[in-house]
């Protein structure tokens, strides 16, 4: 019988999968939350739905359970160092939400107000899969601009992608 791929290797390999990175943010009863993700996807587009993977021993699971509400911020690449500070750099959620600026969504969550796409989000299922929770998302609102090299994530090291529309 075959051993299987270890932790290891996996992890290994999927670090040779270049992958957008986005800043996830919540807001509600429970405050205010935020963390650096690749793990983002469309789902569906009827409704438009998408998904986000987040470590269920962060201790902000919490709070995106009980808000019910996510907005995922696709970065450019001038967002690296906030990208880092969400990522971690800071277990202040004041001074993470003060190094950006923010505009309010209709269903209370904070778009990074110069973020490539913002995607709005009610909260709609969560599975627990492995050591991670997958948030379902029902897009509600979303904000999008079409300049900006995006910031994606490769081999460990965040990257620059030149935007086909700004050249």
């Amino acid at each position: 019988m075959p051993a299987g791929v270890s932790k290891t290797e996996f992890r290994n390999a999927m670090a040779r999968v270049c992958a957008p990175v986005n800043i996830i943010t919540t807001n509600g009863p429970a405050g205010r939350g935020g963390f650096t993700a690749t793990a983002m996807c469309s789902v569906t587009d009827e409704p438009p739905t998408l998904l986000v993977c987040m470590n269920g021993s962060s201790t902000q699971a919490g709070l995106f359970l009980e808000n019910k509400r996510f907005c995922v911020n696709v970065l450019t690449a001038d967002h690296q160092d906030l990208a880092n500070l969400f990522a971690g750099g800071s277990a202040d959620m004041d001074a993470r939400y003060a190094a950006a600026n923010w505009v309010g969504m209709t269903g209370g969550t904070e778009a990074l107000a110069d973020a490539i796409v913002s995607f709005d989000c009610l909260l709609d299922d969560v599975r627990q899969v492995g050591t991670h929770h997958v948030f379902i998302g029902r897009v509600e609102s979303l904000r999008s601009r079409t300049d900006g090299h995006a910031l994606a994530y490769f081999d460990r090291n965040y990257v620059q992608v030149p935007s086909v529309m700004a050249s």
